[in-house]
């Protein structure tokens, strides 16, 4: 997917800029190569799981701490 933006007869370098990221956002190219470059792999169910059992036990660590008074 090449975009191709040619200058118009009496047009400012600026609006040249504007009208090519404005294709570029309405393309959606950019936002396809950064979701490729920060793709992040799912977990696994194990991996899940045991990271839910962890986030309970710090949970319950952190209850127990401020009823004690200690935080």
């Amino acid at each position: 997917m090449a975009i191709y933006i040619t200058r118009q007869e009496k047009e400012n370098n600026q609006s040249v800029i504007r009208r090519f990221t404005k294709r570029m956002r309405e393309s959606g190219i950019l936002k396809a190569a950064k979701g490729r470059v920060f793709y992040i792999k799912p977990k696994s169910g194990e991996q899940l799981k045991k990271a839910a059992l962890r986030r309970i036990e710090k949970k319950k660590i952190y209850e127990y701490d401020k009823k004690m008074g200690k935080i």
